[in-house]
């Protein structure tokens, strides 16, 4: 497996091997792209944020959804990584692999541990993609395999 440098992602996006939408040239990181928030879900209190900011009280789990839909090709899959300033602040989130062929926004299960309620702006950066070239073409890609999750927009738990 190669990580794909700033280079690689546009060129894989000219060739439409990857899909990032929207695209913002800033977000590009030497080695990724930076996701952003498009709504966060508090289930202790049942809101559904998805402007201004998010307050999340300590001890307290919840969901964040990105604003952008990735379309990973048939060779590329990824890897999603939290900020350093989120985790510097007490936040913690379970992340994994992002499968060769998904399409759709990510979900990302949070917990703020720290003691203090914390302030999350929506559309903030919030944690990073790191794709990844596959050495061949699977048998199967994500739609086929299980695709529970193909093509989703907004928080799904």
């Amino acid at each position: 497996m190669t990580i794909l440098s700033d280079k690689d992602i546009e060129n894989s996006m000219k060739n439409n091997e990857l899909g990032i939408e929207p695209f913002n040239q800033k977000n590009l990181t030497p080695n990724g792209y930076d996701l952003s928030i498009d709504e966060i879900y508090i289930k202790k209190s049942d809101q559904h944020i998805k402007e201004g900011m998010a307050t999340i009280p300590s001890m307290t789990w919840f969901a964040i959804s990105t604003k952008e839909f990735v379309k990973m090709g048939p060779q590329i899959t990824s890897q999603l990584w939290i900020r350093s300033s989120y985790a510097r602040k007490g936040i913690m989130a379970s992340f994994g692999k992002v499968d060769a062929g998904f399409h759709g926004t990510l979900t990302i299960s949070c917990f703020n541990s720290n003691d203090e309620e914390i302030e999350i702006p929506i559309g903030d950066r919030f944690c990073q993609i790191v794709f990844e070239n596959l050495s061949t073409k699977p048998s199967e890609l994500y739609d086929k395999k299980s695709g529970n999750y193909q093509n989703q927009r907004g928080i799904k738990l």
